[in-house]
């Protein structure tokens, strides 16, 4: 008992001292880190010793060397520390600014988010948003996200998934290629650009009444990069259209045909166990009522 009340009255300035003077390896340059006098550190380091009850530090004749107890204590101070000092850093003109992080599966974050993050500033100034780009294989709790954005059928162990939008796949190809193609089955003779997903051309030929063609050719773990290469001419990509519109509107990419196949849609996950916080309820908001508002008004531009 007695142990437990000298550690709940530790004093700030000598778990600065400790953190500083371990850092070093010197109460000389401590205290000048700390612009206080090397004595200074000493006694704050020895007050701070005399509470535990243990030693921190041997004394050398040149600097000071950390003991046994002193490296066990250390981590858990710099942590301490650094925590306090974030925290604190996120105070602005008497505001508190509230950070979230969150991974997006990256054809979303470039075809529809990215377009949209000022409007999302303007409206939630004080949040401190971080994206973190992926190819739709992602960790939550392992990279410590408070969201990701996924693709697929939003059944993910662990997890609670919100609908965003839908996203139906249709083949797509630069313009010089697209006037070669007079129907579905054309297709078999071009090259088909291939995702990691390796049933989305079969699906799409058994939407248009096909027999899919044996795939073989690269593979791409990104929308994007398919995206760039057929608009490079090198052949079909399966793509939704509503993450390319700039692509579709500036004719880099055309769709030769009108068939299209869902493979899944947009969902935004969290798990079970993190109870959200203001910041991510306003994220979380802002994006359920900013796609509800495209859907009713198609041509709206992004931003406005």
């Amino acid at each position: 008992m007695r142990r437990r009340t000298k550690l709940s009255h530790l004093p700030l300035n000598a778990l600065r001292a400790f953190e500083a003077t371990a850092r070093h390896l010197s109460f000389t340059r401590a205290g000048l880190e700390l612009r206080v006098t090397q004595a200074a550190v000493s006694q704050h380091v020895k007050v701070l010793e005399d509470r535990l009850g243990v030693q921190l530090f041997r004394r050398l004749p040149r600097g000071v060397a950390l003991t046994d107890e002193g490296q066990l204590l250390l981590p858990s101070i710099v942590e301490a520390f650094g925590r306090l000092t974030e925290t604190l850093n996120r105070f602005e003109d008497g505001h508190y600014q509230e950070v979230i992080t969150v991974g997006v599966v990256g054809t979303f974050a470039s075809g529809w988010l990215l377009p949209r993050l000022d409007a999302f500033r303007k409206v939630h100034p004080r949040i401190d948003l971080r994206l973190f780009t992926n190819n739709n294989r992602i960790d939550i709790a392992g990279e410590g996200l408070d969201y990701a954005i996924r693709f697929g059928d939003g059944l993910w162990h662990g997890t609670e998934a919100t609908h965003l939008m839908g996203a139906p796949f249709s083949a797509f190809c630069a313009p010089a290629l697209a006037r070669r193609l007079r129907r579905p089955a054309d297709l078999k003779r071009e090259v088909l650009l291939r995702s990691y997903r390796q049933e989305e051309w079969p699906r799409w030929f058994a939407a248009a009444g096909l027999q899919s063609p044996v795939l073989k050719g690269m593979v791409f773990d990104s929308s994007i990069t398919i995206a760039s290469v057929a608009a490079r001419g090198f052949g079909v990509a399966l793509l939704p259209a509503a993450l390319f519109q700039d692509e579709i509107g500036q004719r880099r990419l055309v769709r030769p045909f009108q068939v299209e196949v869902a493979l899944g849609d947009y969902w935004i996950t969290s798990l079970h166990s993190r109870r959200p916080t203001p910041a991510m309820l306003a994220f979380k908001n802002w994006l359920l009522e900013t796609i509800a508002a495209t859907k009713k008004s198609p041509g709206k531009q992004a931003g406005t």
